[in-house]
């Protein structure tokens, strides 16, 4: 990067002031912040509580955007990291070389379901079932642990399904992937993943599958 700069949790004067100087038009946003750590560390300025009192609820969605509003009043354009991303984005079909057995794709069907209508409540992104049956879904504290908890459930062989949000706003909150994911996925005893095909990013792709192998995990993107 040309230019670095850190910023508390909620100071988005500072943040304004910092793309101000640096004469910045077009803004992305990328990586994550986790809610609890939202909550637990937010120090937001006057700006900030001034967009937080607008917002009708603190669900993801609305957040992002509330954000995104504030920066595009000041003349910022906030831009879609598929732009850079396309390269990374999961395909359509079994990217692994084990393919899913008849149980798993009633699985995929039916977290599949489910995990979009969490979307559309702008819960989560993630679902673990097994035999049809929920064991998690994604809330406030992120896959990973959904994952965790669901596999400690299921006893192994459990189904995660990721999606994309109904009516997803493609500049943030996109569902990544990664090798992280995997390690996760294994030991949780997980056997498949499901991914939302061209919606998803997939982090050191090459590198997913190949852990995805080794370890006998089913890698689907719907």
């Amino acid at each position: 990067v040309d230019t670095l700069k850190w910023v508390e949790i909620g100071q988005l004067d500072e943040i304004i002031n910092y793309f101000r100087v640096e004469r910045v038009r077009d803004v992305l946003m990328a990586g994550g912040i986790s809610k609890t750590h939202f909550f637990s560390r937010l120090k937001p300025d006057a700006r900030a509580i001034k967009v937080l009192s607008r917002l009708k609820d603190k669900k993801d969605d609305v957040l992002l955007r509330g954000i995104a509003e504030e920066l595009e009043s000041e003349g910022l354009q906030v831009i879609s990291p598929m732009h850079f991303l396309r390269e990374h984005l999961a395909p359509k079909g079994c990217w692994s070389e084990r393919q899913p057995t008849d149980r798993e794709k009633k699985d995929i069907a039916f977290g599949w379901e489910l995990a979009k209508q969490m979307g559309l409540l702008d819960i989560g992104q993630s679902v673990v079932v097994k035999d049809q049956i929920i064991l998690a879904i994604e809330a406030i504290e992120g896959t990973d642990v959904a994952i965790r908890r669901g596999g400690k459930l299921g006893r192994g062989g459990v189904a995660v399904i990721k999606v994309c949000k109904p009516a997803q706003d493609q500049r943030f909150d996109l569902p990544v992937i990664g090798l992280s994911t995997l390690r996760v996925l294994k030991k949780a005893g997980a056997s498949l993943l499901a991914v939302e095909a061209e919606k998803t990013i997939v982090m050191d792709k090459d590198k997913v599958i190949r852990e995805a192998d080794r370890n006998q995990i089913c890698l689907v993107g719907m």
